[in-house]
């Protein structure tokens, strides 16, 4: 048994902004990866805009320190339950995990769930308590709080008695003792090493290496990633790739690399315990095994989580289709999604009867926006529908996904806020109150109860309310809930917006569009402050009369309109409406974009 004692493969996990990316860059600074002089933007590894923009990994990434003699592998990985397709398969590259959690918030849903995962897979858990420098950190109650947790999944004796390192990522200190005096961030690092197992395995048998992750490079084609399970590897080597459907595809490795700091450096040969990245190899899956030539042995995956929510993409119908995007076809739109599963494999794409539609189901809404905010940016132009559960049948009977959700608020807002998830078939489970009049309340409810929930909580709870939830299981279907109470402010007609003619409509709503913007007849304008749509014509001018007081037009005063967000479209739309797409524009449309159309339906309906 061969023993690479050398070198530790950890990950890191933790719920969204508890600190995790600020901890990876201490890291490397403090290992000496970057040169004195080199600028280094902060949270170098969410190198994705929208991981800067929103705060959150999506990816997760590979680095490597030096320490003393030893290399430590390190794997950032997402904090949202939205991508946990992505936590589940890089944990089989690690045998150890860093907890991170906040020493004020505590363990929060998604912690929960990806320590989950960690523990069912036998992984070695260090508990990190981040930000200790905080005025109102509460460390000894977090620590209790997680010793609960582990309790609460049911672990043995041995794996609670953890250990526990005290840090301040954004000042680069740690310590073992909360009371000790620190400088850096050694004490982490001496934890990890003495801590987190090495591996150990057979070096003299035949190579196995499976491929847990897959990146597309300009230049090298597709690049699988993972761990070295068993034996060595060089470059130029045949290989035999075991594939998902048991077929046996010979290959030759072109090229092997490995993590020095954030660069990805050729090397010659890996071994036993190293985190590479092989190229050379076309069409590599995530999930399958890279044996040595004519020893074909694949390397059971973990099974990855089901979707829980579809919706259908479609190419643009509306007027203004192809006016604004690059890249406008359903042939276009097609490839994209198929290319997007070969690499996000908890996503999930399927034709349908249209050639223009397909049906996308993914982990979350959170999962889809984000998908269709990239795709945006990168050029295209399509049209989403509402988000949708995907339910399944248990023994003859109709199941859903049941999340357990966390909402922390002020206590004044406790009343109204479980009145609403009661509408919504949801059932509390717990009730906590914590410092300074806040409580924590827990609740199991249905996913599609959470499809527009979000933006009424933060309107109820006046932007004071925290909510996170996670896919629990599936249970028997709740039966009906309530959809959205209010309708939409349809234009009539095509043209460009006025302030007379919004002026007049905004008495009977909220609007979603400025002076000046092109309308389309059909195009959703605003919210009905009533149930049921009202048809309103917003491009209207004001008559022309020999006796017109100078500036009326500029007296008219108009409510600033609600600037909707990606999210929010997706949330506010009904089963008769889509969310158009480009990457100037988010509209919300009907379906059925002529009124008569709309009204003839309506009345079969009603009969």
């Amino acid at each position: 048994m061969y023993k690479r004692e050398d070198i530790r493969n950890v990950a890191i996990i933790a719920h969204v902004d508890h600190g995790k990316t600020t901890l990876i860059d201490a890291m490397l600074k403090q290992s000496g990866i970057f040169r004195k002089n080199e600028k280094v933007a902060e949270r170098v590894m969410d190198s994705n805009d929208l991981e800067r923009e929103r705060g959150i990994t999506i990816l997760s990434k590979n680095a490597s320190v030096k320490y003393k003699d030893k290399k430590i592998n390190i794997i950032d990985t997402p904090g949202h339950a939205d991508f946990g397709g992505e936590v589940e398969r890089v944990l089989k590259m690690v045998n150890g995990v860093l907890l991170l959690v906040d020493a004020f918030e505590g363990p929060m849903p998604q912690t929960r769930f990806v320590l989950r995962k960690a523990l069912q897979m036998n992984l070695k858990p260090i508990v990190v308590v981040n930000k200790i420098d905080r005025p109102d950190q509460r460390t000894q109650e977090v620590v209790d709080e997680i010793i609960e947790l582990f309790i609460d999944m049911g672990v043995n004796d041995d794996l609670i008695d953890f250990p526990i390192c005290y840090v301040s990522a954004k000042n680069g200190i740690a310590k073992t003792d909360i009371n000790q005096k620190s400088n850096d961030l050694s004490p982490l690092f001496d934890l990890i090493i003495n801590e987190v197992p090495f591996n150990q395995g057979y070096l003299d048998r035949p190579f196995k290496f499976l491929v847990s992750s897959v990146e597309y490079d300009e230049y090298l084609g597709r690049v699988a990633l993972g761990r070295v399970e068993q034996g060595a590897i060089h470059y130029r080597e045949e290989v035999d790739v075991c594939k998902k459907d048991g077929s046996i595809k010979p290959m030759r490795i072109a090229k092997i690399f490995e993590y020095q700091g954030m660069s990805r450096v050729e090397i010659e040969q890996a071994k036993l315990g190293d985190i590479i990245a092989i190229s050379g190899i076309e069409d590599i899956n995530i999930g399958e095994t890279i044996c040595a030539k004519d020893h074909p042995d694949p390397i059971p995956f973990v099974d990855i989580d089901e979707p829980t929510i579809s919706m259908m993409f479609s190419a643009n119908t509306s007027p203004f289709a192809g006016t604004e995007g690059e890249y406008v076809t359903s042939r276009h739109l097609r490839r994209r999604l198929y290319k997007e599963v070969q690499t996000n494999i908890s996503m999930r794409v399927e034709d349908t009867d249209s050639p223009d539609a397909f049906k996308v189901s993914g982990r979350g809404e959170l999962h889809l926006s984000i998908l269709i905010e990239t795709m945006r940016r990168e050029g295209y132009e399509f049209q989403v529908s509402k988000p949708e559960v995907i339910y399944k049948m248990i023994n003859g009977k109709k199941c859903e996904p049941i999340e357990l959700l966390y909402i922390e608020i002020p206590e004044e807002f406790v009343g109204t806020i479980i009145e609403k998830i009661g509408i919504r078939k949801g059932e509390m489970k717990n009730m906590h109150k914590m410092n300074e009049g806040r409580v924590r309340l827990e609740f199991e409810i249905p996913s599609r109860g959470l499809i527009g929930f979000r933006s009424e909580f933060l309107t109820d709870t006046k932007g004071n309310g925290i909510l996170n939830h996670v896919f629990d299981r599936y249970e028997q279907f709740k039966g009906d809930i309530a959809q959205r109470q209010r309708g939409s402010l349809v234009s009539f007609e095509a043209g460009e917006a006025t302030t007379y003619g919004l002026y007049n409509a905004q008495e009977r709503g909220l609007l979603f569009i400025a002076p000046g913007t092109k309308v389309y007849q059909g195009m959703v304008v605003g919210e009905n402050a009533r149930s049921g749509d009202i048809d309103v014509n917003v491009c209207k001018k004001k008559h022309v009369s020999n006796m017109r007081a100078a500036g009326s037009d500029e007296a008219l005063k108009l409510v600033p309109p609600i600037d909707l967000t990606l999210e929010q479209a997706l949330e506010f739309i009904n089963n008769d409406e889509l969310v158009e797409i480009t990457p100037e524009n988010i509209r919300i449309r009907k379906k059925l974009l002529n009124r008569e159309q709309r009204l003839k339906l309506a009345n079969r309906k009603s009969k």
